[in-house]
């Protein structure tokens, strides 16, 4: 197989052999793989990594009740080693990113695991509907419905009530964005704090990082054009705020830690949403890696900046609930 390269090459050795690997095995979505279960067979079939995944208290598969009149939603509970009587922990509610259309609780295990490792907190995994089976919005819809559960049931989980965190990453940071608006619109749940891994954030504009970085750093322009019309596929407007959280009302916002990479074809809108945050009266912090690229987040075991990133996302959810604040500016390049 070819692997395509970019031309100005940014990232470091370590990053591009990884790419170069992940790229080798990874499905030729809007290629030669148009069909969306057939990509997911093609991904379930790869081998896992060559380390073992993060060691955490306890991890429990269960199913919890969906939206009205929907089906239930499957979620797997990682909650970290015990702590000690009356000390706080956070709860987050994680969606794993892939376009809404691949990735599943199998996929993002090790980084739902490192989270609730490193920042002690229980961690509900979510396992949400994928399109184009299920288009915009039934992910967004069973989101929210697991954001409620678990919202309701933080003691059971071992949390602090004022310590509920959205957390995701790619596609799974656009709808832990939308989430935080939904919840401030509908009076709850109160969420301390929004952890957005290089979130998609509009998709109405062709933002320059998406042809700067749309060829040879694994995610590409064609895998993301697919995937919006997968999600996309039952005529939803990509200006709706629900699908394009960048074009919706910011302002009362939980505070937000947002991780982006400058390698990422979505890296200029998830740098524009923090800003846009900011502008709106959001306290923000940011992890920005310049030299990584579009799931760099999920290799800690292999990549420096993915550890920094790691610590400082697990350091924002971990003060919410040691003295309910954000914990400042992380991560290689911030700003």
């Amino acid at each position: 197989m070819t692997i395509p390269r970019a031309t100005d090459d940014r990232l470091p050795a370590d990053a591009r052999q990884l790419v170069d690997l992940i790229t080798s095995v990874f499905p030729d979505l809007g290629g030669a793989v148009t069909d969306a279960a057939e990509a997911r067979r093609i991904l379930s079939a790869q081998p896992r990594p060559p380390w073992e995944p993060p060691e955490v208290g306890s991890v429990e598969d269960r199913t919890i009740p969906g939206p009205e009149g929907e089906p239930d939603i499957p979620v797997r509970i990682y909650r970290p080693d015990a702590v000690a009587e009356g000390a706080p922990r956070p709860t987050v509610l994680f969606l794993h990113g892939g376009g809404w259309v691949i990735g599943d609780l199998e996929s993002h295990d090790d980084t739902a695991r490192a989270l609730c490792r490193e920042a002690g907190a229980a961690v509900v995994a979510v396992d949400y509907r994928l399109a184009p089976e299920h288009p915009f919005p039934a992910g967004l819809k069973d989101a929210y419905a697991a954001l409620r559960w678990t919202a309701d049931h933080v003691a059971e989980l071992g949390g602090d009530p004022d310590a509920l965190v959205v957390a995701g990453d790619s596609a799974g940071g656009n709808l832990s964005a939308v989430l935080a608006q939904q919840a401030r619109d509908a009076g709850g749940p109160a969420i301390a704090l929004q952890v957005l891994i290089y979130p998609a954030t509009d998709m109405t504009r062709p933002w320059p990082s998406l042809r700067r970085n749309g060829t040879g750093y694994f995610l590409s322009l064609t895998h993301m054009k697919w995937f919006g019309q997968q999600y996309l596929s039952a005529g939803a407007d990509p200006a709706d705020p629900r699908i394009s959280p960048l074009l919706g009302e910011l302002s009362g916002l939980p505070p937000a830690h947002v991780v982006t990479a400058g390698c990422d074809p979505l890296c200029d809108e998830g740098r524009a949403y923090a800003e846009a945050l900011r502008a709106a009266g959001v306290p923000v912090t940011e992890g920005y890696f310049p030299r990584m690229f579009h799931g760099f987040f999920g290799f800690p075991q292999a990549l420096a900046d993915a550890r920094t990133a790691l610590a400082g996302a697990a350091g924002a959810i971990a003060a919410t609930a040691n003295d309910g604040k954000n914990c400042g500016e992380v991560g290689g390049h911030t700003g």
